[in-house]
C-alpha cells in the first residue's frame, strides 16, 4: 500500500538540496533538505517496524536490514562506477585520494572521513566528489543501531500498545541527548563541520521522525489521524501541509551554513516543518480517498535518492567544464538517467524482483553479457584511477611546498631581525612581515623575490581574528617589523568590520599597516558578497588612517579573468604558467603598496 502524498515530502528534501548546490547565494539554506530526508525516514522506519510487530508478534531484523542494503547499497555502487570515467574532463586534483573517499562511502563513513580531513561543502579548494555521502552514513547508522534497538524492545514487549510506548520513550530520550549535543557542541567546535557531520549530533531528527510514527502510523493508522480527519477540512489540512513548506522555504532562504542559529535551532526547525508535512500528508491520504497521485510525482520520488546521489559529483564535474546553468542542466539530465536505470533496472535486478521493465529487458540477447561486461570495464576504470590517483592533489602540494620554503625563508630571517631589534628608539627593526591566508602562500617565491627579505607567515585557512593574534604575539616579543602586511580576509569573513577594526586598533605604535583587499570569484558562494563589503571597508579604513595603506589585490584580481579559469576563484592559477602569473600579480599589487606606505607615517598614538 503506498501513501498519496509523502512523495511531495521526499521532492521537498531533495529540492532544497539541489537548490543550496546550484544556487547557494539564493537559497543558502537549502542543506535544511537533508534533514527532510532524515526525519521522513526515521517516522517511516519506525512506522514500518512497529506494524511488522502488530502482524507477526515479532520483528525480522535480518529481514529488515537486507532490504535497508537492496534500497542503499547497489545505487551507490552504480554512482560510483558510472562518475569516475567523467574525472578524465576535470584536473586530477579531483580524484586525489579518491580511494579514501570510495572507502568511506562503501563502509558508510563518510562523515567520519570527512571530519578527518577538514571536509566542508562551502571550504573546500577542491571539493570531495562523494562528500554528499555524509547523510547516507549517518541514515545507516540510524537503521542498524535502530533497527536493533526496536528488535530487542520487541522482545521485551507483551504487545503493540507497550511496544509503542517503549519506542517513543527511547525516541524521546535519544532524541534529547542527539539534539543537545549539537546544541552545547556548536559553543565548543571551532568549526561546524564537526557537528554537522557527526553521527552523534546530526541524527535526533531521526528520532523526531520515531517520536511521530508512535503517534500516527504508516498503514495503520492510530486514533488519532482518524480525529484529525474528522476535525480538519481539506483546506484545513492543505494550509497545514503548505505552513509546513513555507516554514522549509523560509529557513532556505534566510539561514546559512555558517550561522550559529542552524546549529541551535535551524535543524531542529527544519524537522518540525517536516513532521508538519508528513502528517498533513497522511491525513490528505485519507481525504482524498479517489485522487491518484500523478505519476509524475511518484516517478520524482522514487529516483530522488538516486538523483542525491549522482547529482553532486555530475554538478562538480560539470561547473568545471562550464556556465553554472549549463552544468545545472546537464547534472539534472545525467542524475535522472542514470537515477531510472538504477531504480527501475538494477535495484529490482539485483533483488530479485520482476517487473514490467525487467522482463522486457531480459528478452534482449546476451542481455546479461553485456551488462556483465559493462560492469567489469567501469569497475577496471574505477580501480585504474583509484590506484593511479595522487594522495594529495597539485594544489595541496603546491602550499606544502611554498610552506616548507617559506619556513627555511624565515628562520634566517629572524636572525637578521634579532641583530636589528634596537636600531630605532622604539626598539623596532625595518623590514616587513606579510601575516596571510593560502593565497599568500601560493605566491610565496613570487612575494620572496618582490620583497627581498621579507618574513613571510601564511597559512592555509587562516582567518584575520588568527591574524591579528599572531601580531600581537610578535609585537610583546619585541619580532614584530616596521612594515605589517596583512593578507587574510576570505576565511570567516562576516565579522569583518570587527576583525579589521581590532586590527588597527591593536596594531602597535611605529608601525605601518598594509591590508591586502581579499578576493573570492564564485558568486553563488555564501562568502562572495561578504567579501566584496570587507574590501570596500577596508579601503574605507585607509582612506582614514594615514598610517593604513591599501594593497588592492580585489580590484586587480577582477582586471585579470586568465588566471581564474578552472580554479575554485579564491586561489589563482589551474596550471603553472597560471600561477605564475596570478603568483607575479598578486605580489607586484602588494610591492607596490609597500613603496606607497614608505612615504606615509607610522602610527604614533
Amino acid at each position: 500500500m503506498r501513501i498519496k502524498w509523502f512523495s511531495l515530502i521526499r521532492i521537498t528534501g531533495l529540492l532544497l538540496v539541489l537548490l543550496y548546490h546550484f544556487f547557494q547565494t539564493v537559497f543558502p539554506g537549502g542543506f535544511l533538505g537533508v534533514d527532510v530526508f532524515f526525519t521522513f525516514s526515521g517516522f517511516l522506519i519506525t512506522a514500518l517496524l512497529i506494524e511488522e510487530f502488530n502482524n507477526y508478534h515479532q520483528i525480522d531484523l535480518l529481514s529488515f536490514l537486507k532490504r535497508r542494503f537492496y534500497r542503499i547499497f547497489p545505487p551507490v555502487v552504480v554512482m560510483i562506477l558510472v562518475t569516475i570515467p567523467f574525472t578524465f574532463l576535470v584536473r586530477r586534483d579531483y580524484v586525489a585520494g579518491i580511494g579514501g573517499q570510495i572507502a568511506g562511502v562503501l563502509g558508510f563513513m563518510t562523515n567520519y572521513y570527512e571530519m578527518l580531513t577538514g571536509g566542508s561543502y562551502e571550504s573546500q579548494f577542491i571539493p570531495h566528489l562523494f562528500v554528499h555521502n555524509w547523510s547516507l552514513a549517518v541514515e545507516v547508522h540510524y537503521y542498524i543501531l535502530w533497527g536493533l534497538a526496536v528488535w530487542l524492545l520487541s522482545k521485551w514487549a507483551r504487545s503493540k500498545g507497550q511496544l509503542r510506548g517503549m519506542v517513543f520513550l527511547v525516541s524521546i530520550a535519544s532524541f534529547l541527548i542527539s539534539f543537545f549535543s549539537m546544541f552545547i557542541g556548536s559553543f565548543l567546535v571551532s568549526s561546524y563541520s564537526s557537528v554537522y557531520f557527526s553521527s552523534l549530533t546530526h541524527i535526533y531528527p531521526f528520532f523526531l521522525g520515531s517520536i511521530l510514527a508512535t503517534v500516527v502510523g504508516v498503514r495503520e493508522t492510530t486514533s488519532l489521524v482518524k480525529q484529525f480527519d474528522k476535525k480538519l477540512d481539506l483546506r484545513k489540512n492543505l494550509f497545514m501541509f503548505g505552513g509546513s513548506f513555507a516554514l522549509l522555504l523560509v529557513l532556505t532562504l534566510f539561514v546559512k551554513f555558517t550561522y550559529l542559529f542552524a546549529y541551535l535551532f535551524g535543524f531542529l526547525l527544519a524537522s518540525l516543518a517536516a513532521l508538519g508535512m508528513i502528517f498533513a500528508a497522511r491525513v490528505l491520504h485519507e481525504k482524498t480517498p479517489n485522487t491518484k497521485e500523478p505519476k509524475i510525482i511518484s516517478f520524482l520520488a522514487d529516483t530522488s535518492y538516486a538523483v542525491y546521489l549522482f547529482h553532486w559529483p555530475f554538478y562538480i564535474i560539470f561547473s568545471q567544464l562550464t556556465s553554472n546553468l549549463v552544468a545545472v542542466l546537464l547534472t539534472l539530465l545525467f542524475s535522472y538517467v542514470f537515477a531510472s536505470f538504477s531504480f527501475y533496472v538494477i535495484e529490482p535486478w539485483i533483488a530479485g524482483k520482476d517487473t514490467p521493465i525487467l522482463e522486457t529487458i531480459r528478452t534482449f540477447p546476451y542481455i546479461q553479457r553485456i551488462f556483465a561486461s559493462i560492469t567489469g570495464v567501469l569497475t577496471l576504470i574505477a580501480l585504474l584511477v583509484t590506484l593511479l590517483a595522487p594522495q594529495v592533489g597539485a594544489f595541496e602540494t603546491d602550499l606544502t611546498v611554498n610552506g616548507l620554503k617559506q619556513a627555511a625563508t624565515n628562520l634566517n630571517q629572524s636572525k637578521l631581525m634579532a641583530e636589528r631589534a634596537d636600531a630605532s628608539s622604539l626598539g623596532i627593526a625595518d623590514g616587513i612581515m606579510l601575516i596571510g591566508d593560502s593565497v599568500a602562500l601560493r605566491a610565496n617565491t613570487a612575494l620572496q623575490t618582490a620583497l627581498p627579505g621579507a618574513q613571510i607567515n601564511a597559512q592555509v585557512s587562516r582567518t584575520t581574528k588568527n591574524a591579528n593574534e599572531i601580531m600581537l604575539n610578535n609585537s610583546q616579543n619585541k619580532f614584530l617589523p616596521k612594515m605589517v602586511i596583512i593578507a587574510t580576509g576570505v576565511n570567516n569573513p562576516e565579522n569583518y568590520k570587527e576583525d579589521w577594526d581590532s586590527m588597527i586598533k591593536n596594531l602597535p605604535k611605529g608601525h605601518h599597516l598594509i591590508l591586502v583587499t581579499p578576493y573570492e570569484g564564485d558568486k553563488k558562494k555564501d562568502t562572495y558578497e561578504i567579501v566584496e563589503k570587507a574590501a570596500a571597508y577596508m579601503r574605507e579604513l585607509a582612506s582614514k588612517t594615514p598610517y593604513v595603506t591599501i594593497a588592492d589585490w580585489n580590484q586587480v584580481a577582477k582586471q585579470h579573468p586568465e588566471i581564474w579559469t578552472g580554479t575554485d576563484q579564491v586561489h589563482f592559477g589551474s596550471d603553472n604558467s597560471k600561477i605564475e602569473a596570478g603568483s607575479k600579480l598578486y605580489s607586484d599589487t602588494i610591492s607596490a603598496a609597500v613603496q606607497e606606505a614608505q612615504e606615509k607615517p607610522v602610527k604614533s598614538k
